[in-house]
């Protein structure tokens, strides 16, 4: 096994906020969710009643909003916490089930 704690340290590549929070946007604009909100509005703006269109010269693009709120910058600062930091051990596909099969049965 090689002794990987040996290697030269260098700085730490950390995943920007910004990147994450372009994911999760991407992620949302395809959501079944927004979706969803968009089919039940039939595609009017539930102010004012404008219907989107892609009428050439009649655009109209509708978005959706979050009543309550999200703060986007906090979302991805936390994903990245838990998600993308702390100790990560590269393992084998058979070694990983293994590992998460250990921390089912404990």
């Amino acid at each position: 096994m090689k002794n990987l704690s040996k290697k030269k340290s260098r700085k730490k590549p950390i995943t920007p906020v910004s990147q994450i929070k372009n994911v999760l946007r991407q992620l949302w604009l395809r959501s079944r969710e927004r979706a969803k909100a968009l089919k039940d509005s039939e595609y009017c703006c539930t102010i004012c009643g404008i219907k989107q269109s892609t009428a050439k010269g009649k655009e109209v693009k509708l978005e959706v909003h979050h009543k309550d709120g999200i703060d986007w910058t906090d979302l991805a600062e936390t994903i990245r916490k838990r998600l993308l930091s702390g100790v990560l051990q590269p393992l084998c596909i058979q070694c990983h089930k293994e590992k998460h099969n250990e921390n089912e049965t404990v």
